[in-house]
């Protein structure tokens, strides 16, 4: 299996999304492990604009040719931007996971819930078991 790209300064949840921060908001996106394991994207469910989620709400999925993949909010808050551009080309999840790949926009209701979150050396840990 080739390892996994675990980039430095990102947030990681143990379903496997990453977080990206920026000020109060946050960048949300899937590892490049999940796509692996994923294999080919044919479909993204985005979140819907504008919608408040808690915590660990499923609020997107990713669908490939193997299964389907619920997405969840690594946070509460609102989400304010969606990648539309993943409606024509859910295969740049697959190519491009941490770049133009990104899911969804959020503006964070508390950034402390992030405390809980695995950085890098955690999240590479929990996919080396």
């Amino acid at each position: 299996i080739p390892m996994s790209e675990i980039p430095e300064g990102l947030i990681y949840t143990k379903e496997h999304e990453w977080i990206k921060v920026e000020g109060n908001e946050i960048v949300v996106g899937i590892t490049d492990y999940a796509q692996n394991a994923l294999t080919d994207v044919v479909w993204v469910e985005l979140p819907e604009l504008g919608v408040s989620v808690k915590s660990m709400e499923s609020f997107a999925n990713v669908e490939s040719v193997k299964s389907v993949s619920e997405i969840y909010a690594p946070v509460s808050g609102e989400v304010i931007e969606i990648n539309e551009d993943l409606e024509d080309a859910p295969e740049t999840v697959n190519t491009d996971p941490y770049g133009d790949g990104w899911i969804c926009k959020m503006r964070m209701e508390d950034s402390g819930e992030l405390d809980a979150l695995l950085d890098a050396a955690a999240y590479k840990s929990l996919i080396e078991e």
